[in-house]
């Protein structure tokens, strides 16, 4: 047995430090093995809606596709010269190098859901952008779990090597009659000197789905990465608090979240490591809960002078039963320092619904056209594409208070 494994086997039972806990034993293990297809159009129809509607059309220009339904990598491919996609079972074999990036920056002994990730067989994504390499359309991955009462496990590694320019946009997603499900995913993003990424991941779960992401990014010198993550429909469970680490002098990192929640339990965040001059990070979300209960996360830690920080939650709660529970933190361990945060929880102007009111629209049309202009965060440094990606992810479902 290796040492990863043994630290795997150590960590089974032990429960995260956040978000409810999730007997993993009551979901089933295995899934039935799917065969590669040459075209994404090959598809079941259900599934392609499914993807669709996590914001990963598979139509039009791309940088390359890597889709995996439940455990099996189904279609994979680069469109771009200088970027890799492949499976990451297949990589590790053929990448030696890659051990110095697997399990680094989330261990594996983290909590039982990172162990049994690692005690199963790699499935998910590995990502690489060579030096130079830029591309202009988002390479486009989709984590369908199709299965009832399975457990998905992915394990997804992105390396943006020196100089390179790399968007990717994952959707995460079931149809609506899978039932109950268990999502678990490791994301590990290597940001190189002067490199750029763009992450943006789009969930779109069933109301008996139990979501328990792990994510961690590096960035080098002059690098930068771009977090977004959408969430519009309903979830059982959701916990995910991604860390980023600034370890090189001038290394930018954004997180933006977007969230609606009709039902369930949500407990999200992120945190930023500054540890290195003249980094810089700001953490925004836009909360809006007709029922699910939210908690939001954002921490900053700066651990050297001449760093800026920013936190900002703003949260609506549109009917009586919702609840949005904001928690910012900034810990600074010198001086020097640029640190803030802002946090605030309401509810809808009543002068902007009369407004709108006045001028023909219903109580739920006004609504909703506050609703869409409060989730519309800028996000910064997207290509057209992939912004045009968002903002049809954000007309897909009916947003409005009796939701």
């Amino acid at each position: 047995m290796s040492r990863l494994e043994e630290k795997a086997k150590k960590a089974k039972d032990k429960a995260a430090a956040l978000g409810t806990d999730i007997d993993i034993e009551s979901y089933e293990a295995e899934s039935e093995e799917m065969g590669e297809i040459e075209a994404l159009e090959m598809l079941p129809e259900d599934i392609q809606t499914a993807a669709l509607s996590a914001g990963v059309s598979l139509t039009g220009e791309s940088a390359g596709d890597y889709f995996q339904v439940d455990q099996s990598a189904v279609h994979r491919g680069s469109s771009v010269e200088g970027i890799e996609v492949m499976d990451i079972g297949t990589a590790l074999r053929e990448h030696s190098y890659l051990k110095d990036y697997y399990w680094k920056l989330v261990p594996i002994d983290t909590d039982k859901y990172t162990a049994d990730v690692g005690m199963h067989p790699p499935a998910g994504y590995f990502i690489r952008a060579k030096p130079g390499t830029v591309s202009t359309f988002p390479l486009k991955a989709c984590l369908f779990m199709g299965g009832k009462n399975k457990r998905q496990r992915v394990h997804n590694v992105v390396i943006a090597e020196e100089g390179s320019r790399l968007h990717i946009i994952t959707g995460c997603t079931t149809p609506s009659h899978a039932g109950r499900g268990l999502h678990l995913g490791v994301s590990e993003v290597y940001i190189k000197k002067n490199a750029h990424v763009t992450f943006t991941m789009v969930h779109n779960w069933g109301d008996e789905v139990e979501v328990r992401p792990r994510g961690a990014s590096r960035v080098e010198a002059g690098g930068s990465i771009s977090e977004n993550y959408i969430t519009l429909t309903p979830v059982k469970s959701l916990q995910a608090f991604p860390t980023a680490t600034l370890a090189g002098e001038g290394a930018v990192a954004s997180f933006n979240t977007i969230m609606y929640a009709r039902s369930g339990k949500i407990d999200i965040g992120n945190q930023t490591i500054l540890e290195a001059p003249r980094t810089s990070a700001e953490s925004i979300a836009r909360v809006v809960s007709t029922g699910g209960e939210i908690i939001n996360r954002g921490r900053m830690v700066g651990k050297v002078p001449d760093v800026r920080a920013h936190v900002e939650c703003v949260g609506l709660i549109l009917t009586e039963k919702g609840r949005i529970y904001s928690i910012p933190e900034l810990d600074g361990w010198c001086g020097g320092l640029d640190m803030s945060h802002e946090a605030a929880v309401g509810k809808i102007s009543q002068v902007e619904l009369e407004y709108l009111m006045a001028r023909g629209l219903s109580t739920d049309e006004a609504t909703s056209v506050i609703v869409r202009g409060f989730l519309d965060v800028e996000i910064k440094g997207l290509p057209p594409a992939l912004k045009e990606e968002i903002q049809k992810i954000t007309k897909l479902e009916e947003i409005h208070g009796g939701s």
